[in-house]
């Protein structure tokens, strides 16, 4: 007899939003950047960082689906899932594959590295960022350098993120990118619904980020 599968909230809205409000960031960085409009580039950086900020707050309190600790596992059991790519069946995740979690943590882990190094880098004295002059000109020089390298992995990062989403609907039959927008996704009747956080605990949790970066970046220096 066929398995029931019924609609299951997996994703809840703060991470939706967090997950669709950094590509339009990434985009507006990007754009910003080839426009030379630094100031708006600037703004997008620590924008990206507050969220950054709630999305590791997030990661311990938030829904079971956006915990750390629920969807990192080992390397081994993310190499065993990508040596089964080609293997068309159903998608039974609750939340991110065993080789998605680590492409979530290395996309966080570069996005870290780049607002880090934005916060010393600087463009010619048209505009600093807040640890710029703080940190003398040799140093923010450097970190100028490393901040335009680690854009580049950022892209490739992306890229890879995009094609593998491709490749499970394509090869696996599997579609990851509506529960991503629908929150959503068609699993076994008798799956374990993941435990979800309300919305203004996120809002709330965000609200406090951006006003830490705003403090920080205004006061600070």
């Amino acid at each position: 007899m066929r398995q029931l599968h019924l609609p299951m909230r997996i994703w809840d809205l703060p991470v939706r939003l967090f997950h669709w409000t950094l590509v339009i960031l990434l985009a507006t960085s990007w754009l910003s950047a080839e426009m030379l409009w630094m100031r708006v580039h600037m703004w997008t950086g620590l924008t990206v960082m507050a969220l950054l900020l709630f999305r590791l707050i997030w990661g311990f309190i938030g829904s079971d689906t956006a915990r750390f600790t629920r969807f990192l596992r080992s390397p081994a059991q993310a190499i065993r899932h990508l040596m089964e790519m080609t293997k068309r069946e159903p998608d039974h995740e609750i939340g991110h594959n065993a080789a998605g979690g680590w492409m979530v943590l290395g996309l966080l882990a570069l996005l870290a590295l780049q607002v880090t190094t934005g916060l010393g880098a600087q463009d010619e004295g048209v505009v600093e960022g807040p640890l710029a002059l703080t940190l003398g000109k040799n140093t923010s020089d450097w970190l100028t350098h490393l901040h335009h390298l680690n854009f580049k992995l950022i892209q490739i990062a992306v890229l890879l993120h995009v094609l593998a989403v491709v490749a499970y609907r394509v090869l696996k039959g599997q579609d990851l990118l509506t529960p991503m927008i629908t929150g959503k996704k068609r699993l076994p009747g008798m799956a374990r619904a993941p435990a979800m956080m309300h919305p203004v605990l996120g809002l709330a949790v965000f609200v406090l980020c951006a006003l830490a970066v705003f403090v920080f970046t205004r006061f600070f220096p």
